[in-house]
């Protein structure tokens, strides 16, 4: 039987600003990307995401961003290798006690908004990510956009870097993602969603706005937590994948 990981955005959350419905989320994915403050989450909503997480057997992740919480992360930062580095760290730190209070911890990294873009191309940010995560230690897995410097830089450090795909968004014909600052860059149509992506499990393509037709392959599938009709639509993800033979577990 062929596995693939579900993997979701959650620990939004902000005091009294309410960001998803995580532990609904939860009832699907098999992976949970925890905000880790700098770009969303508070202490309290972060360490209640790990508490459901731990709860329904969920893997928990480190979803690290630039230090940009007015923008919800999604704004590049120009700051320096080391900074951001120091930065990525103390997420990661910060995480970790919350995971460990919840009686889990960190199995993997998962940069956020724009950093996670950033680093496909940005080869100084790419190594700041990974020399955050090797001086936390573990050499926890990191997951990324297929072909992104980020992956490269991972693998040459001896850390695992696990290619991903993303339902709700809509892709480039290069295989990148289209702007959010696009229209149709986020997609809604559960239906659609759900044939892409177990054209994604069973035949390693993905289908781009243009109609053009990607080849890629991917160890995990995103469904942003924030998304309108997230729940709904990482359900039938589910069902549609299980439906066609394709089992859902974590990939650690």
């Amino acid at each position: 039987m062929a596995f693939i990981d579900l993997n979701s955005d959650v620990g939004e959350s902000f005091g009294n600003w309410t960001m998803g419905d995580d532990a609904a989320i939860f009832r699907s994915v098999s992976s949970a990307n925890v905000a880790c403050g700098f770009h969303a989450g508070d202490p309290t909503t972060i360490a209640q995401t790990c508490r459901d997480a731990v709860a329904a057997g969920v893997t928990i992740g480190a979803h690290v961003g630039y230090r940009d919480l007015a923008g919800f992360g999604r704004r590049f930062l120009d700051c320096s290798p080391t900074e951001l580095a120091d930065d990525v760290l103390y997420q990661l730190g910060a995480l970790d006690a919350l995971a460990r209070s919840a009686g889990g911890r960190i199995r993997y990294v998962k940069p956020h908004g724009a950093l996670y873009n950033t680093i496909v191309t940005h080869w100084a940010h790419a190594q700041a990510v990974v020399d955050a995560v090797k001086a936390f230690g573990g050499d926890l897995p990191l997951l990324l956009l297929p072909g992104s410097a980020a992956l490269t830089a991972a693998e040459a450090a001896g850390l695992r870097g696990v290619a991903e795909a993303f339902a709700d968004r809509a892709y480039n014909p290069d295989g990148t993602l289209v702007s959010r600052r696009e229209k149709g860059a986020v997609l809604h149509d559960q239906d659609i969603v759900a044939a892409n992506m177990v054209r994604l499990a069973t035949e390693g393509t993905i289908t781009a706005h243009d109609g053009s037709i990607i080849r890629t392959s991917a160890e995990s599938i995103c469904l942003h937590g924030d998304t309108e009709g997230a729940v709904a639509m990482s359900a039938a993800v589910r069902r549609e994948l299980e439906a066609a033979g394709v089992g859902i577990r974590s990939f650690v």
